[in-house]
Order: structure tokens, then sequence, then C-alpha cells
């Protein structure tokens, strides 16, 4: 028998060498490799070291390789370039680092530093955001957009960063120039102090109680850096003594409704204790009015206030256009109301505040041509009411960073009509006010968008009807349509509930030391109605227009509007003084 033959040693056939072929491969492919890895690494030592000793040159040689090198090499190599200025080549190495290490916040830093050095603050926003979304506790990404929003003014969106970090500290806080307000007032106006940081929230309480004393047409506050690394606070308020900030401001604010046949006698500030006493006085023989109202803060409390006020009017309707009754068209219906109440308003904080208050009024009618129905007389019956409300307005929503802010109010009223036929009555409003200033600095495009709606339950006289139209004694305008036929009332549609959107913007066209001149679009919708159908709009409403807005002395705005019906095609040109 044959002996069967022997195994023939490793790589002695043709597939034995094959293995050791790619084994020896293997082997030299894995001997490089170990040699690749410690050159990088020893670049990279070698790079920072020289980077650590301030040889910015040397460092951004050693550091550069391929493609592919690590990121900890794109890193050290942009720091090295951006300590030489050599903005591009930094920028392009950060970008690479950041391109293989995608949640690595080092480099979106960086490059935000490089846009900040060639003054692209968006971009330099917009890497720091952007880094903090990959690491919400980097201290030093939230000092640096702190500090780029101070620059641009953003105190608010500047302190939503600082805070988290105990910033800034406020060494002193001080009024410039020295207010006339009693120091006892101006000191519980602030909510905060030196040594105490400035929070956002105390920002915008401070802000709130100031605008409620109602004597600073304007104000800014100002954080100057010391060398110990705290601020100085400084408050810059315009504030109005007597007739005003001045003499002149004075006189254009008690002239500035001549044209209309109105003077608006005013005086701020009485007893430098915050006791203001507006008033107006129109002689226009159509609608006659004269009110007056006296307000100051109540036990010396800047953030509580009380509001006294009286207010005459004796009104010339026409209705001949919005009254769908069966009779004698109501062309001139005179109507003479007589009011007197009392309102609190109170800020809580920079977010919350709340008001209410009760009313008396006395109306009675003259010139009814003609018997009315039983669903018609209610509207016009002479009356005395009692009414009180309660309102509040909360801020929902806050976005300093893009300077946008939404706001919200609602107020309930209720009341009796003391007279047969009427009885009780109650009334609910509620709006939503959306305001947007699209640039970082100044106030070039502002938006404000508005919605209200409202309802009233119960029967009431056609003075507490709701007006969509333009008119000074009314705050719910459709701009293109007429509150006022020949001077008379009536024109706008009325009736028992509303819905209003409002939309405007405004864009600076000029600007001195004496008015500010702004020119934008508008856009306004809404319906009225009412449940006895001798009211309301009949069909949706849709106005268009373009306004102009003239601030004198920074107290004073003159409206100038031109708005359009896009259904009926008619156009309203309207002027006022806005307050």
């Amino acid at each position: 028998m044959a002996a069967e033959p022997q195994l023939d040693a490793a790589g002695g056939t043709p597939k034995g060498r094959v293995i050791l072929f790619l084994a020896a491969v293997l082997i030299l492919g894995l001997s490089g490799f170990a040699q690749d890895q410690p050159s990088e690494q020893g670049r990279l030592a070698a790079a920072q070291k020289a980077f650590d000793a301030g040889n910015w040159e040397e460092a951004a040689n050693l550091a550069r390789g391929p493609a592919d090198q690590s990121p900890d090499l794109d890193l050290v190599m942009g720091l090295a370039l951006a300590r030489q200025e050599k903005w591009s080549e930094a920028k392009q190495s950060f970008e690479s680092g950041f391109g293989k290490a995608p949640g690595d916040p080092r480099f979106l830093v960086e490059l935000a530093g490089i846009a900040y050095k060639q003054k692209d603050f968006r971009a330099a926003k917009d890497r720091l955001h952007a880094a903090l979304r990959l690491n919400p506790q980097d201290a030093y990404a939230r000092e640096f957009l702190a500090t780029i929003y101070f620059l641009e003014g953003n105190l608010e969106a500047a302190l939503k960063y600082w805070n988290p970090e105990d910033k800034p500290r406020l060494r002193s806080v001080a009024f410039e120039p020295s207010l006339h307000l009693r120091e006892s007032l101006s000191k519980r106006a602030l909510a905060f102090n030196a040594p105490q940081v400035l929070t956002g929230d105390a920002l915008l309480t401070t802000e709130s109680r100031l605008d409620l004393l109602g004597i600073f047409s304007s104000r800014r506050m100002e954080l100057t850096p010391t060398d110990s690394g705290n601020y100085d606070a400084t408050l810059h308020l315009a504030e109005r003594n007597g007739w005003g900030d001045s003499k002149v401001e004075g006189i254009v604010s008690l002239l500035s409704g001549v044209p209309y046949a109105t003077v608006y006698p005013e005086f701020y500030n009485l007893g430098h204790d915050a006791v203001n006493v507006t008033s107006l006085a129109r002689w226009d023989s159509e609608k006659r009015r004269v009110s007056l109202a006296v307000s100051l803060p109540v036990y010396g409390d800047p953030s509580l206030r009380l509001r006294l006020y009286a207010d005459a009017r004796n009104e010339n309707w026409n209705l001949t256009r919005t009254f769908f009754g069966a009779g004698t068209p109501l062309s001139d219906l005179n109507l003479r109301r007589v009011a007197v109440g009392a309102e609190f308003r109170s800020v809580v904080n920079g977010r919350w505040s709340w008001s209410g208050g009760a009313e008396v009024v006395r109306r009675n009618f003259r010139n009814l041509l003609g018997p009315l129905s039983s669903s018609e007389r209610p509207f016009f019956t002479a009356t005395t009411s009692l009414a009180g409300w309660l309102g509040a307005g909360r801020s929902l929503l806050r976005v300093p960073e893009r300077r946008f802010t939404l706001d919200t109010s609602a107020e309930l009223r209720a009341g009796r009509e003391f007279t047969n036929g009427l009885g009780p009555f109650a009334s609910l409003r509620g709006s939503l006010l959306a305001h947007w200033i699209p640039k970082a600095q100044g106030d070039d495009y502002e938006i404000q968008t508005r919605i209200r709606a409202g309802g009233t339950a119960g029967k009431v006289t056609i003075d507490e009807l709701f007006q969509l139209g333009i008119e000074r004694d009314n705050d719910l305008w459709l701009r293109g349509h007429a509150g006022t036929s020949d001077g008379r009332k009536g024109a706008a549609p009325l009736g028992r509930r509303y819905f209003l959107a409002n939309w405007e913007m405004d864009k600076n066209i000029y600007r001195n030391g004496f008015f500010t001149l702004k020119l934008g679009p508008f856009l306004d919708s809404g319906a009225v109605a009412d449940s006895s159908s001798l009211f309301g709009s009949q069909h949706w409403l849709w106005d268009s227009g373009i306004q102009c807005k003239v601030q004198v002395l920074g107290s004073v705005t003159v409206l100038l509007s031109y708005g359009r019906d896009l259904r009926g095609g008619k156009g309203v040109f309207y002027g006022t003084v806005l307050r």
C-alpha cells in the first residue's frame, strides 16, 4: 500500500504563500499606524508648547498638516493664526476642526471671537448661541454673549446671560440729571441697589414702576464698567415738571390739539410727589367734551397709583349708516353724558400688573324722532348706571435676544342700569400684543401686531357699544372707516361683540433733536355684531393704508394716516395727537 503524502510546511504551497503575504501587509500597516499616531501626538504637544510660549508662527507651522489631521491640531493652528490676526486662515482652520468634531463647542466659540474682531456681531451671536446649545453651562460663552448684547445697547438680553454668572454687580446707582421727584419715591421705584447684582427681573420691575409714575417722557439706563469689575448704573430720565420738561414742550403739548378744536392742559409732578393733573377741553360744536383727571401714588408707593376722574360730553350722532331700525333714520341724535370714577393701577413686578375701578354715569338722549320699538328703545334710554371693573396684564413671552415681546391683558366689567327695561350688564375684553424690532440696535422697522376681542351681555345704551372705526374717543381703530360723518359720531359699525386685528410697521425717515419722523404701512381687519340685529358690520372688514408719526420733543406724537376700506373702496384721511 502506497504511503500517504505528508503535509507541506507552511508556505510550501501557493495558498500558504498568500497567507504569509497578507500577514506581512497587516503587520506593516499596523506598524505604520503606530508610527503615525505618536507623530501626530508629538506635533500636537510641540505646537501646544510653542503656543504657550507665545511663538504663534511656529505653533501654526507645527500644527499645520493633512486635511484629515486631528481636530485638536486644527484648534491649535486656528488659535495661533488668530493671534497673528490672520482671520481668514484661522476661520478656515476652526471650520475644518468643527466639521470633524461637530459636538465640540470650542470651535464655535473661537469662530465667534473672529466674527467679533471683524465687527460682525450678528455672526458672533449666532456662533455663541450654537455653542451654548452644545454646552449650556459654558460660562465663557455666556459672558461673551452678554458682552456683545451690552455693546449693542440691549441691556435686558445682556442680563439674561450675565445673571447665571452672578453678574453684573453694581458699585453705585445714580440719576442723571438729578430728579425733582421726592427722593423717597425715586428710591422706592428702584428694584435694585448697590452692591446688588442687577437682574433682568429687577430691571423690568423698575421700568414698570417708573412708567406708572407718569412723569417721565423717556428713560434709558446705562452701565459703566469700573476697574474693580463692578458697574456704575446711571438712569437717564426725562422728567416732566409743571407743564412739561420745558416751556416749549408745555406749549406744544397744550396746543397740539388746536387743529381739531381741543387743548390739553396738563401739570406733572406737583409737590415733587408724582401728582399729575391731566385735562381736555374740546369746543367742537358736534362733540363738545371736558374731562379732568388727578392721579397720585398711594401711600407714597410708586407701584400703586390712584386716578380720580370726571368726564362730561355733549355729542351729536348720525346713525343713518349704522342703525338698522325700521323707524325714522336717526341723523341728529344728541347724547349728553357725565361720568365720574376712580381707578387703582398696580405693578406687581415687571411681568404682572392689575387694575380695578368703579364709575357712575348719567346719560340722556334728545332729538329722537318717531316712536321706537321695544327692541330699539333700550339703546336710547336715559339712565344712570354704576359699574366696576377688574383687569390684569401679563407679559407672556420675552425674547430679548430677538427684541420680541408678547403681552396679554383682560378686563371684566360688570354693572347695572337703574332704569326699567335695562338692568344688569357685564362685558369681557381681552387682547394680545406682539412687538418686534428686527434690528439689533435702534428702533428702525418697528413692528406691532395686536389682536383684541370682547363682548357684552345685557342691555346697554349706544355709548356702551363697541365701535370699529378711527375716532379720537375710541381705541378700536379700523383706519379705513371714519368714526364720524360731518363731525358727528356714529358713522363706524357698532355692536356688543367684536373682533379686531391691527398690524403696523414704522420706518425711521428722519431724526434730529427736536422731532422724529416715522412712516409705514398698516393692515386692519375685524367685525362687530349685535344680537338685536339693529347694529353690526354685516360682514368682515379689511382696511389698509399708510401712516406717518411725528414725535415732537419726545413726548407728543402727531399721527397722520390714510386708510382705505378694501371692500368698499373708500379712503379716510385722519390726523390726531397720541398721548
